[in-house]
């Protein structure tokens, strides 16, 4: 391929992953080192009751932000370096908290409250969405051809569904008296609080990524299927390989690109979880790093946002992914050199 052609084809995607990756990667990177806060002037207010003979009036000192000349608020920026992750972290009050062994101290920081369940949801859902994504396409694969299509569609209905909807679907389900929090009480004969405790609402997060995602996972594992040697298949059910040493050491290890490719996909979309957050309205037991990101970027009661601290905080949550990703990729670049090899 001539190097004009292959530019012609590669130019549209390089352009768009500078214009919408790279360089707002590099914005908050710069905005992480950097603070930004209004100008507050000191001045002296006199306050009077009302009346005329009786009147009394104090003066007291208020800090009030600076204006300039068309009535906007002067704002400062200065260079912090490592400051806004500091904030983020909280390293003082963390090593404090593991000295005194008090998980709870811990857990009280924000970022470390965040850190734990996004670690816990993306470790747990991963082998879950790629299990049960194995077994719908082993299932949809051994299914006859009659029924194959309305089984792929069925099964790719909660895929289709808009995350926040479907959060919000279980939200309603089983907040309050839901129809299954009311079938639950009947059947255990007692109230049930799913949304009183951070277990069960972390329980539910799970169950409901699983049933999202597993189907992304289920058609590509079938699309893999497809391409699976027959003729070794053959050679192993002649040799009295059973249905499980065939799937363990002929379809697995044929799969595991696709496998290594659902993952990756997995980790870098669960640990940014969010839409959970938001539809499960869990901030008061469960939170992550994206929702703490959005946390900061709030107005407060001044209309102020911490824009340095929500930087920092996306810059760690990158971080944590490329960290766990590095395994994946690491073997994904294994094989090709061995496949070019």
């Amino acid at each position: 391929m001539k190097f004009r052609t292959f530019a012609a084809f590669v130019a549209p995607s390089v352009v768009m992953m500078l214009l919408f990756i790279a360089f707002p990667l590099v914005s908050v990177l710069v905005q992480s080192f950097f603070v930004t806060q209004p100008v507050y002037d000191t001045v002296e207010v006199e306050t009077c009751t009302p009346g005329f003979l009786g009147q009394i009036c104090t003066t007291e000192e208020k800090s009030v932000p600076r204006r300039d000349e068309n009535g906007r608020i002067v704002e400062v920026t200065r260079f912090v370096g490592l400051e806004s992750y500091r904030n983020v972290i909280e390293p003082d009050r963390f090593w404090a908290a593991v000295k005194a062994h008090s998980w709870a101290a811990v857990q009280a920081i924000d970022f470390w409250k965040a850190l734990r369940f996004t670690l816990m949801f993306t470790l747990v859902t991963l082998p879950l969405v790629v299990g049960l994504g194995l077994a719908i396409a082993l299932a949809i694969n051994n299914a006859a051809q009659a029924v194959r299509g309305p089984v792929i569609f069925v099964s790719l209905l909660p895929f289709i569904i808009t995350p926040v909807i479907g959060a919000l679907s279980i939200n309603w389900l089983f907040r309050g008296d839901g129809i299954l929090t009311a079938a639950l009480e009947w059947w255990l004969q007692r109230d049930i609080a799913m949304f009183a405790q951070a277990w069960t609402i972390e329980t539910l997060m799970v169950l409901y990524r699983v049933w999202h995602v597993a189907p992304f996972a289920a058609i590509v594992f079938y699309a893999g299927l497809q391409t699976v040697n027959q003729d070794s298949l053959e050679s192993a059910l002649i040799d009295g390989a059973s249905r499980w040493q065939r799937l363990r050491f002929i379809v697995i290890p044929h799969l595991m690109p696709l496998i290594v490719f659902v993952a990756i996909i997995h980790l870098m979309d669960t640990y940014r979880v969010f839409e959970e957050i938001v539809g499960f309205s869990s901030q008061g037991h469960v939170i992550s790093l994206q929702w703490l990101t959005y946390d900061y970027l709030k107005p407060d009661q001044a209309g102020n946002r911490s824009i340095s601290r929500a930087s920092a905080s996306a810059m760690l949550t990158m971080i944590g992914i490329v960290i766990i990703l590095i395994p994946l990729l690491r073997r994904t670049w294994r094989d090709h050199r061995r496949a070019r090899a």
